[in-house]
């Protein structure tokens, strides 16, 4: 009898995640049903949340919390059908599939995704590129409390008691110690937050994180062994010891000054062994739509990671010519930028202060 009861608890805690609404019974005792379904679903996405926090400056707690509550623990009719566990509405940008369920209305439409990894992501991007979610960015990123009610102020959801329910969520489980990667938290989510991720042994294989994109594999290998790799449809080679300006644009018939060129260059600015360099013209525009500034960028550094000319990358920002980001600043990578929105954010470098 014991067994049919426990199981009908549980059952019940089921049905009401699937509501997208969260219903605590014994908060404190960890070892009941409902808290088991919500840590279960935490471990398996803590990985996700973290790495979107280091690229978006989102708190890992507060979008652990908001999938938990949002998805049911990823038990509920959106999560399961359409992989939304954030409750995103189509808006009348997304050209995206669609999923139709009854919410605040009859029969609304709801984004459809892929998978789970394209909900968390897209996530991010809402909160960073909407106007309305700037002023979250303000906020510290262990003030979880902050971003709770800022959410609700934002318009984020209409249910009055948001920002207690997250915070709840967020407590009960202990949220917080994943918002501090200066921890073990990112060894636990194998992030690699230097600039020193290498693949390999050789020049051709020191990519970094920095420098530009770390998973890539070469389209084509000269006789001469010179590995050409491609970046936002362009290609590019990485500079040896023994490489000159010179001799890289022998090798490609090229002219030496389209080198400089397509790498957005004066004659004067030394090539170092490891960097990028492109030997055809940069795109326009990266297939990106957003990055976060981080701790050591530079508008030039960042237009050879995506592969987009610098001009171009100070034009869709709306920023006058040689000037230079804040950490923590959202570029936009495909569109121009609103005239209307502004960089307001003090930093993304803070994620990595502790709170001790």
């Amino acid at each position: 009898m014991n067994e049919i009861r426990n199981w009908a608890k549980a059952a019940v805690l089921v049905f009401i995640f699937s509501s997208g609404f969260y219903f605590s019974i014994e908060a404190q005792d960890t070892s009941n049903a409902g808290f088991k379904i919500r840590e279960a679903y935490i471990q398996k996405y803590k990985a996700l949340a973290i790495r979107e926090m280091v690229e978006y400056g989102i708190p890992a707690s507060i979008k652990l919390a908001q999938a938990v509550l949002e998805s049911g623990a990823g038990n509920g009719e959106l999560a399961k059908i359409a992989n939304n566990h954030f409750g995103i509405k189509c808006h009348k940008e997304w050209t995206g599939d669609k999923f139709f369920k009854d919410d605040d209305s009859v029969k609304e439409c709801f984004r459809k995704y892929e998978s789970v990894e394209e909900s968390y992501r897209d996530h991010s991007l809402f909160l960073r590129s909407r106007e309305r979610y700037s002023n979250l960015f303000r906020f510290d990123i262990c003030d979880y409390k902050a971003w709770a009610y800022g959410l609700k102020n934002a318009g984020y959801a209409t249910n009055p008691a948001y920002p207690q329910l997250l915070i709840k969520i967020i407590e009960e489980h202990q949220l917080t110690r994943y918002d501090h990667p200066g921890s073990d938290t990112l060894q636990l989510a194998n992030i690699e937050t230097d600039s020193s991720i290498t693949r390999g042994g050789t020049a051709d294989n020191n990519l970094t994180s920095e420098r530009g994109p770390v998973d890539v594999s070469p389209v084509k290998i000269t006789k001469e062994g010179r590995k050409i790799y491609k970046n936002n449809d362009s290609k590019y080679i990485i500079y040896r010891q023994d490489d000159t300006p010179i001799r890289i644009a022998q090798e490609f018939d090229l002219y030496t000054w389209q080198i400089y060129d397509f790498n957005d260059l004066e004659l004067d600015n030394p090539i170092k062994p490891g960097d990028m360099v492109y030997i055809e013209k940069k795109k326009r525009k990266a297939s990106e739509e957003f990055y976060i500034v981080k701790p050591g960028d530079d508008m030039h550094a960042i237009s050879q990671k995506f592969g987009i000319r610098l001009q171009n990358l100070y034009e869709l920002n709306r920023m006058n010519f040689g000037t230079e980001p804040q950490q923590g600043d959202t570029l936009w990578l495909n569109k121009k930028k609103p005239a209307d929105m502004q960089n307001r954010s003090p930093g993304i470098l803070r994620i990595f202060k502790s709170k001790i």
